[in-house]
């Protein structure tokens, strides 16, 4: 898959008393964006459970917060699939902001996350269904 690209608006409860993006909620944005990047390869995440009893978990993640985001502004969250081995996807996620004068971008937050497949039943990592791999 290409690069997804999800919008985000930044509301007043997404702000610290300064009208800055309080830092745990970028990682919302990412989820948001991860899920419907998800959904938009066909791939619902309460089906996946029902259907394959799996569970995607965040493993780990890396983030560089590089500038900040601000109180009511538009942002891009863009997602890629880096890697994907049996067990795991590992996702980049930038969120930007465009400069509506010179259609520039600015990355804000820079992010690699590793999500692997957990088995409900098994409570352990397990690999990816075959439909779901392919």
């Amino acid at each position: 898959m290409n690069e997804f690209i999800w919008p985000v608006r930044v509301y007043y409860e997404d702000t610290d008393s300064g009208g800055v993006v309080y830092h745990s909620n970028y990682l919302n944005f990412m989820e948001r964006a991860r899920t419907e990047c998800l959904r938009a390869m066909h791939l619902e995440q309460d089906d996946i459970v029902n259907e394959h009893g799996i569970l995607f978990v965040v493993h780990s993640l890396s983030i560089n917060y590089l500038k900040p985001a601000l109180f009511n502004e538009a942002l891009l969250v863009k997602t890629t699939i880096q890697k994907l081995t049996k067990a795991s996807i590992i996702f980049e996620q930038k969120i930007v902001r465009t400069n509506n004068d010179t259609n520039e971008e600015q990355i804000l937050i820079k992010a690699i996350v590793k999500i692997v497949s957990l088995g409900v039943a098994q409570k352990r990592t397990i690999p990816l269904p075959k439909a779901i791999y392919d």
